[in-house]
């Protein structure tokens, strides 16, 4: 059974993958963390939580509202920076079998291109997630990933800054998600993840105050899946790149939805919050359902739903 993907195949890196299954940026902490409950090395590949210039307090309290078949986030991009990820994660992730992905973050086009510079030829990375679809913070991110003017400047730009193989992450709180694929696909995205959260609200009616300190943030979970599915298909029709599906998958049979809506690879996120086996969960699934089926390799899912 062949469940091996390569989601780079016009980069002289190439970004090749055991199998199918990812984590998404921002649940899974930086794979360390998930190291010690299973065998992460069973992975297709790792995307550490969003990275900037410096470090990040991130947004005020609360961050995560639970919500009906989902949750919000509003972490505001917390992390340690990207030099100290450059001198305490990458070396460990040097050792490991799984590739681990950088997201990226910015506020200007400059930020980006300097994060991708300083990642390069670092051991222990082997790929790049350019995160244009925050819509957590105050500038920056989603306000680049709306318009596929931008998107594509910010794409042009780490693709000058960086050889390695770049993946662009792409918000659905835009007007048309498969214009902004298309941009960043000719402006040199190797692939395209998508998607990230849907911006949403909470309100807390005794206090009368929204609910996340920032007022506003991400929807994710099951609750986004159709919207994700939907537009996962648009996008795979539209651009030639591997895209890389998320929003909403808990289960195996999420994700082969999702890959036979066209994507190469899929990503799991908020289900690693109530079950931290869920990407381990939902990889061994779909290697039974390949078996069931007589199914030798994953390409034969991919795109099937679009013949």
């Amino acid at each position: 059974m062949n469940l091996t993907v390569q989601l780079a195949p016009g980069n002289e890196h190439g970004l090749r993958l055991r199998n199918p299954v990812m984590t998404a940026s921002g649940t899974f902490g930086y794979g360390t963390e998930y190291s010690r409950l299973f065998d992460i090395q069973r992975l297709g590949a790792i995307v550490c939580k969003g990275t900037t210039l410096e470090p990040r307090e991130g947004n005020p309290q609360p961050r995560l509202v639970e919500t009906a078949s989902g949750m919000l986030n509003s972490i505001g991009l917390q992390n340690i920076g990207v030099d100290a990820l450059i001198k305490e994660k990458a070396p460990l992730w040097a050792g490991w079998q799984v590739p681990v992905i950088v997201n990226i973050a910015g506020e200007t086009i400059g930020e980006y291109a300097r994060l991708a510079s300083r990642l390069e030829g670092v051991a222990g990375i082997s790929a790049i997630e350019v995160n244009i679809s925050c819509p957590n913070i105050k500038a920056g991110g989603a306000e680049f990933g709306a318009d596929p003017g931008p998107a594509a400047e910010v794409t042009a730009a780490v693709r000058q800054a960086t050889s390695l193989p770049l993946l662009v992450k792409l918000t659905p709180n835009t007007a048309d998600i498969t214009e902004v694929a298309v941009a960043v696909a000719g402006a040199g995205a190797d692939a395209i993840s998508l998607i990230n959260t849907l911006k949403g609200m909470a309100i807390d009616i005794t206090r009368r105050r929204p609910l996340p300190g920032n007022i506003t943030g991400g929807l994710s979970g099951p609750a986004i899946k159709p919207v994700a599915l939907y537009m996962v298909y648009e996008v795979a029709g539209a651009v030639e790149v591997p895209v890389v599906g998320g929003g909403g998958i808990a289960t195996a049979e999420d994700a082969i939805e999702f890959i036979m809506a066209g994507a190469s690879a899929i990503q799991v996120g908020t289900a690693s919050f109530t079950n931290p086996r869920a990407a381990l969960d939902v990889l061994e699934g779909i290697e039974r359902f390949m078996e069931k089926k007589g199914i030798k390799d994953i390409g034969e899912l991919t795109g099937a739903a679009r013949h």
